[in-house]
C-alpha cells in the first residue's frame, strides 16, 4: 500500500507539536502561588475581588501558627469569631482541570469568600517567607561608576520617584516659599516634615528615614516639594535666599554624622568669635556642642536646638556613661559582682561580657552560636539598662512560637512584669500601652499593629531571631526601619544567611548610619560579572568586619568552650497546631474521666495507658495517632529550624531520641533536606549490625547525627556527641537521664547541650512540671513500654491518683448521656412545633371570627381612619415576629375565666357563620 504523502507544512506542524509536548513542564502549586499577582488574585475572587482583598486585613492571620505549605497543598486557618469553631480553614490545592490550575475551598463557606481573600492576601504579602519567590534585587550593579556618577544616579532615582509617586503637600505659610511643609505619601500613608531652605542639596531637611541615611542632602519628598513650589512661585522668589534670624543647631546627615550650627545673616562679634572654629564644619563630639551652646547663651545669643539634635546630644551623653560601665565590667566579667546578682541565675563569664558589650554600644547585635544563651543575655541587657539608664518600657519581638518561652524565661530570671500581646486589635493596643516592663509580641503583630507600635516611646526594642527582617525590601523590613527606641538589641545566630543585603538590613535597624547608604554600600562590597551584571561575590569584607566591631559581637561554641558547663539543658517550648491541641485534649479528657472513678481496675489502667499514650503522640504529630495526611506538627517545624542551624555548625555531633519509630520516619526527610548525614538505630536493628552503626557515628566526621529510640539505645557509649535532642519527654525521669548519659559520660571531652522539646498546653508541659517537682516518683503504671509486670493497686492508688490529677488538670465534667440528651432535645423540638401549630390555628380561628363580626356590623360606612390608626398602633406594640416574619399578637387576659369567655364567644360566632 503506498504511503500517504505529507506536505512539508504538515511535517513542520507535527514536529512542532511533538517538540511542544516534549518540553511542556508541569507547573507546581508553589510556582503558581509564586507567580500570583494582585490583579490575578482579584480576578480569582470575582467581581468585587479588589474590595475583598482590601478588606482582608481585618483577619489577623499569624504566619507561623496559621499557614502551612506542604507539598502541593496550602492550608490557612483564618480566625473569625462569626463562624463555627472561631476559625475558617481555607485550602488551596493543585487541580489541573481548573483554568488557573488551583482549587480553593473554605470549610465554613464552601465558596470563594472573604476567608479565601484573606488567604490570598497573606500569600501575596509573604511570598519570600513562604519560599515562593527569590529575594528581590532592587539595585542594578554600579561598580563601574565613579563617585560623582554614583551620587548623580542616586539623586536621579529619587527624582524619578518624586515625580511618579502621589503626595499631598501642605504649607505652614502658603505665602512663603522658604518655609516648612507637611508631605503625605498616598502610597504609604506616612507624613513627614520638610523644611525647605534652598534648592541646593544639603540646605533643606526632611524627617523621613531615607534623608537621614542617604548622605545626599535631599530625598524624594524634598524634590517633590521643589517640583510643586516651582509651579506656584515666580522665579524671582527663588532668587531671594532664606533669611535666618537666630542661631540654630541641627544634625548633619552627611558622610560624617554630627552636629552643625546654622548661622543668621547678622551674627554678633562675640558669637562669631565663639563659633569661628566650627563654622561650616560638623561637630561629632556632643560635649563640645553643649559647651558652645552654654557660652553663646551666656553671651546673650539664643540658640534653637532642633529635636533630632537634642536627641543626638542626649544619646551621646547617656552612651558616654554606659560605655564607662561597660568597660569596667568587660575588664573582668568572670569576677564582676553583677555576674551573680544581675539576674536570678549565675551568668557565665562570656554572657556577662555580651551583656556589657550591648549596653556599651547602646544599639547592638549579639550573633552567638545556637545554645549559648542569647535569651538570658537579652534579659540581662534589659536589666542592666534599667540599672544604669532607668529604662521602663521594653518591646520584645520574636517568632510567635517563642513568645511563651520568652515569658517563661523572664519569670525565671528576673522580677519584672511581663505581658504577652494577644487578643483583638483594641486589646492589643491596650497591652502595648500598659504598665508592664516587658511587652512580648511576634513579627506579624508589629506589621499589623504598625500605627500603635510606632507611636509608643520604647526605651529598648529586642528582636529575637532578628534575621526575620533580612529581606530589606519586604513590608516587614520597611515597618521595622521606622520603629524608634533609645536602645536596641538584635539576637540572631545567623544575621547573614545568603546575601550581604540581609546583613545590611539587620545592621540598619540597629544603626542606620553604620554602613552608609545602600547605593554606596553595594558599590563598595559587591562584585559583579561584567557581561551579565549578576552578583558573583563580595569584596572588602575586612573593612566591613572592622566597621561592625563596635556594634556586633559573635562568639562560637569553640571560642567559649572552656567557659561552658559540662552540661546545659534548654527547654524549647512549642505552640501546638489547632489539630494537635484538639486531638491531645480529647484523649486527656477521656483519661481524666477514667481517673475520676472511685476505684481503678486493671482494665481501667490499660485504657488510661492508651489515652495518655495517644495524647503524648498528638503532642508530637497528629500522624502518630491517626496515620492520616496531612501531618500536623509544630514540633517538626521547630526541628526543621534547629536542623538548619546544626547544618551550619560542622563541629556538632547530635544524638536524637524519640520513643516512636514513626516520628523518626517523619524526621528523616528533614535531615536529608538540610544535607545532614545520619545513621539510625531502633529496636528493629539486629545486634550484630549495631557496632558498625555506632562506629560510623563515632568516627566519621561526615556523620553528624544518630537517631535512636529508647529500645535502640541500650548500652551505647556515644562520647563523640556534644548535643542531645529529646523530641519528647519520657514518662520516667530515669529514662531521660539514661538518654543523656549516652553522650554525657566519662570520656566526654566537650560540654554537652541538651534540648527538651515541649509542646505547650498539652500533657507534655504538665509532665515537665511533675518531673521537676518529684524526680524520684515511679510511674511505671502509666508507661506503656514499662517492663514492670504488676502494680499493687491498693497501696499505690492514692499516689497514682495524685499523680494523675497533676497530669490531667482539674476534674473533668461528667460524661454526657447522649441518648437521654437526644431525647430531651427531641421532646423540646416536638413541644415547640406543637405550640407553633396551635398558635397558627388559633390565629386563623380568631381572624375568621373577627371577620364575621366586621360583616355583621357593616352598615356601609367606613370606620374613622384616625380610630383605625390608633387601634393598630396599640396592637402593634403587642406584636412580635416569628422566624418567617409573620406577626404574632400577644394578649394578656385578667384570669382563666376570661380565657373561657373568649373561647365561648368565638365558638358562637363561628356557629352563626356556619348557619
Amino acid at each position: 500500500m503506498p504511503k500517504k504523502s505529507v506536505s512539508p507544512k504538515a511535517r513542520v506542524s507535527n514536529s512542532k507539536n511533538k517538540s511542544i509536548h516534549r518540553v511542556r513542564k508541569r507547573i507546581s502549586l508553589r510556582d503558581r502561588l509564586g507567580q500570583l499577582t494582585i490583579r490575578a488574585a482579584c480576578r480569582l475572587l470575582g467581581a468585587s475581588g479588589d474590595q475583598r482583598l482590601r478588606q482582608a486585613s481585618r483577619f489577623e492571620i499569624d504566619l507561623d501558627e496559621d499557614v502551612r505549605l506542604v507539598g502541593d497543598t496550602l492550608t490557612c486557618r483564618v480566625p473569625d469569631r462569626s463562624v463555627a469553631g472561631g476559625r475558617a480553614i481555607v485550602s488551596i490545592v493543585e487541580m489541573l482541570n481548573k483554568p488557573n490550575g488551583m482549587h480553593f475551598h473554605c470549610n465554613s463557606c464552601g465558596v470563594i469568600c472573604e476567608h479565601v481573600a484573606a488567604t490570598l492576601s497573606t500569600v501575596l504579602e509573604n511570598k519570600l517567607t513562604l519560599g515562593l519567590s527569590a529575594i528581590p534585587d532592587p539595585h542594578e550593579p554600579m561598580e563601574n561608576l565613579s563617585e560623582s556618577e554614583l551620587i548623580a544616579r542616586a539623586i536621579a532615582e529619587r527624582q524619578e520617584r518624586a515625580i511618579k509617586e502621589k503626595m499631598v503637600v501642605k504649607s505652614a505659610d502658603s505665602k512663603q516659599l522658604w518655609t516648612d511643609y507637611a508631605v503625605t505619601s498616598l502610597e504609604s500613608g506616612k507624613s513627614y516634615r520638610v523644611a525647605l531652605r534652598s534648592l541646593e542639596h544639603g540646605e533643606s531637611y526632611c524627617s523621613c528615614p531615607d534623608f537621614r541615611v542617604n548622605h545626599l542632602g535631599t530625598c524624594k519628598h524634598i524634590l517633590h516639594v521643589i517640583e510643586k513650589v516651582s509651579k506656584k512661585f515666580p522665579k524671582t522668589a527663588f532668587q531671594k535666599p532664606y533669611s535666618r534670624k537666630n542661631i540654630s543647631l541641627r544634625v548633619d546627615y552627611g558622610a560624617t554624622l554630627g552636629l552643625r550650627f546654622n548661622l543668621p545673616d547678622k551674627l554678633s562679634t562675640e558669637a562669631n568669635g565663639l563659633l569661628k572654629s566650627v563654622i561650616g564644619k560638623t561637630i561629632e563630639n556632643a560635649d563640645r556642642a553643649v559647651a558652645l551652646i552654654k557660652q553663646l547663651e551666656r553671651s546673650g545669643s539664643e540658640v534653637h536646638i532642633y529635636p533630632d539634635a537634642e536627641e543626638y546630644i542626649e544619646k551621646q551623653l547617656i552612651q558616654k556613661k554606659l560605655r564607662g560601665k561597660s568597660q569596667e565590667i568587660r575588664e573582668s566579667p568572670a569576677t564582676h559582682p553583677l555576674r551573680t546578682t544581675l539576674l536570678k541565675a549565675e551568668l557565665l563569664p562570656y554572657q556577662m561580657d555580651g551583656i556589657a558589650f550591648a549596653i556599651g554600644a547602646g544599639r547592638a547585635i549579639l550573633a552567638d552560636d545556637m545554645g549559648l544563651g542569647k535569651t538570658i543575655q537579652g534579659i540581662g541587657v534589659a536589666e542592666l539598662f534599667a540599672k544604669y539608664a532607668s529604662i521602663k518600657n521594653v518591646l520584645v519581638v520574636c517568632p510567635a512560637s517563642l513568645k511563651s518561652q520568652w515569658k517563661s524565661e523572664i519569670d525565671r530570671f528576673c522580677n519584672r512584669t511581663c505581658q504577652i500581646v494577644l487578643g483583638s486589635a483594641d486589646e492589643r493596643a491596650a497591652q502595648y500601652e500598659g504598665e508592664g516592663f516587658f511587652k512580648i509580641c511576634n513579627y506579624e503583630q508589629v506589621v499589623r499593629d504598625e500605627a500603635i507600635v510606632q507611636r509608643i516611646a520604647w526605651d529598648l526594642i529586642i528582636l529575637d531571631e532578628g534575621q526575620r527582617i533580612k529581606n530589606w525590601e519586604s513590608k516587614t523590613s520597611r515597618v521595622f526601619k521606622t520603629l524608634k527606641s533609645t536602645f536596641a538589641l538584635v539576637l540572631s545566630g545567623t544575621p547573614l544567611e545568603n546575601r550581604l543585603e540581609e546583613l545590611y538590613t539587620v545592621v540598619g535597624f540597629v544603626d542606620s548610619q553604620r554602613l552608609g547608604p545602600a547605593y554606596r554600600f553595594f558599590h563598595r562590597h559587591r562584585m559583579v560579572d561584567e557581561t551579565s551584571g549578576k552578583i558573583k561575590g563580595y569584596k572588602n569584607l575586612d573593612q566591613l568586619r572592622e566597621n561592625l566591631k563596635p556594634i556586633l559581637l559573635r562568639r562560637t561554641r569553640a571560642s567559649v568552650l572552656q567557659q561552658l558547663p559540662e552540661r546545659t539543658t534548654e527547654v524549647v517550648r512549642i505552640r501546638p497546631t489547632e489539630e494537635q491541641a484538639t486531638l491531645s485534649n480529647e484523649h486527656v479528657a477521656r483519661a481524666a474521666r477514667i481517673a475520676a472513678k472511685a476505684f481503678l481496675t486493671e482494665m481501667d489502667l490499660l485504657r488510661l495507658q492508651k489515652h495518655l499514650l495517644m495524647a503524648r503522640m498528638a503532642a508530637n504529630s497528629t500522624y502518630l495517632v491517626d496515620k492520616q495526611e496531612p501531618s500536623f506538627s509544630s514540633k517538626l517545624d521547630t526541628l526543621d529550624e534547629l536542623f538548619a542551624q546544626i547544618a551550619d555548625e560542622p563541629t556538632r555531633k547530635v544524638v536524637l531520641f524519640s520513643e516512636w519509630t514513626t516520628m523518626l520516619d517523619l524526621i528523616e526527610p528533614l535531615l536529608t533536606r538540610h544535607g545532614i548525614q545520619f545513621v539510625r538505630m531502633d529496636g528493629s536493628v539486629p545486634q550484630k549490625k549495631r557496632p558498625q552503626i555506632v562506629h560510623e557515628f563515632q568516627n566519621d566526621p561526615k556523620c553528624r547525627m544518630i537517631l535512636l529510640t529508647n529500645a535502640g539505645s541500650t548500652g551505647l557509649n556515644l562520647q563523640a556527641a556534644n548535643t542531645v535532642i529529646n523530641v519528647e519527654l519520657p514518662w520516667n525521669p530515669a529514662v531521660l537521664e539514661q538518654r543523656i548519659s549516652r553522650a554525657h559520660r566519662m570520656g566526654q571531652k566537650n560540654p554537652v547541650h541538651v534540648y527538651l522539646l515541649i509542646t505547650e498546653d498539652t500533657i507534655e508541659e504538665r509532665l515537665l512540671g511533675t518531673l521537676a517537682a518529684k524526680r524520684d516518683l515511679a510511674i511505671a503504671a502509666l508507661d506503656v513500654e514499662s517492663e514492670v509486670s504488676e502494680v499493687t493497686l491498693e497501696s499505690g492508688m492514692e499516689e497514682l491518683k495524685k499523680r494523675l490529677e497533676r497530669l490531667l488538670g482539674e476534674k473533668p465534667a461528667a460524661a454526657v448521656d447522649e441518648s437521654q440528651h437526644q431525647e430531651v432535645l427531641t421532646a423540646n423540638a416536638d413541644l415547640a412545633s406543637r405550640r407553633e401549630q396551635v398558635a397558627s390555628a388559633s390565629g386563623e380561628l380568631l381572624g375568621a371570627a373577627l371577620n364575621l363580626v366586621a360583616q355583621l356590623l357593616d352598615n356601609g360606612q367606613s370606620a374613622p381612619p384616625e380610630t383605625v390608626s390608633e387601634i393598630k398602633k396599640n396592637l402593634t406594640d403587642c406584636v412580635d415576629r416569628d422566624e418567617t416574619g409573620r406577626p404574632q399578637l400577644r394578649l394578656t387576659l385578667p384570669n382563666d375565666g376570661a380565657l373561657q369567655s373568649l373561647a365561648e364567644t368565638l365558638a358562637k360566632l363561628l356557629v352563626k357563620a356556619a348557619n
